[in-house]
Parts: structure tokens; sequence; C-alpha cells
């Protein structure tokens, strides 16, 4: 059986001073401003690389705890930063990197394994396998 999300963008006027809005279906995001300035300037609003970001460190964490359970572990809390890297290539944009950084409390787990399950869920997570860019890993584990 296969699952679908769906997510929906609305954008008006042109590429410098539109305005976009982004939607998802569940009603989480409901029409969050996102545009040039927001996605290029740092202004407020949201960006489709943050969203990306944000979406990619939910599926990997959510990976790794069941790379944990199958090796009869449960994480007392993990927390994952993703930083997508969006570059300007041959003057059209590129995301180049996803940069993850885990950290995690998981009791009676050594540092060797934490790592090694962690790029077992870097791996296996299905946002990374659709994503055609250099993904890194950092880990921490607290103890």
């Amino acid at each position: 059986m296969a699952i679908k999300r769906r997510g929906f963008a609305a954008w008006s006027g042109n590429t410098f001073e539109g305005k976009g809005s982004i939607s998802t279906a569940s009603g989480a995001l409901e029409q969050y401003p996102y545009g040039f300035h927001s996605r290029f300037e740092g202004t407020p609003g949201t960006n489709p690389e943050e969203l990306l970001a944000a979406a990619h460190a939910g599926c990997f964490t959510m990976a790794m705890t069941v790379v944990l359970n199958d090796a009869q572990f449960v994480a007392r809390s993990l927390r994952t930063t993703a930083e997508v890297t969006l570059v300007n290539e041959n003057g059209g944009y590129t995301i180049s990197a996803v940069h993850l950084i885990l950290e995690g409390e998981v009791e009676d787990l050594d540092a060797l394994t934490f790592d090694y399950l962690a790029d077992k869920a870097k791996t296996s997570c299905p946002v990374s396998k659709v994503l055609n860019a250099a993904i890194t890993l950092d880990t921490r584990l607290i103890n």
C-alpha cells in the first residue's frame, strides 16, 4: 500500500516581488508565506529548503528510533538538526548537500555503536533516499 501526502504552493506576481504561500493537507501549514526575500535574504516567512530540512530531520529521527528499536535500545531523547545547503551553480540554484546533526541520550549505548546505528538510519531514511545530494552526519551521544 502506498501512502501519499500532499503539500500545496500558491504564488502571485513576479519572482522578486511576488508573494507565495505553502500549505499542507494536514493543516500543519496553512497558507504560510514564502517568497524571494524569505528564501534568499532571510526576511520573515519560510522557504522550500527550510521545509525540506525540517522534513529530513523528522524522517531521519524517526528512522533512528526504528534502528535503535531493532538493536534493542530506546532513546531517552533524540534531537536532529538538518542543514540544507543551497548554492548558485552555473546560473541556477541547486541543493548541494544536507548535513545532519544528531544528539541523543540512549542508556547503555556506546558512542561507536551509536554512530553505526545513526549511519544505518541515514541510509534507511526515506527522505535521504530521495535526495540527490551529499548527506553528511555528525552525532553526539549523551550518557
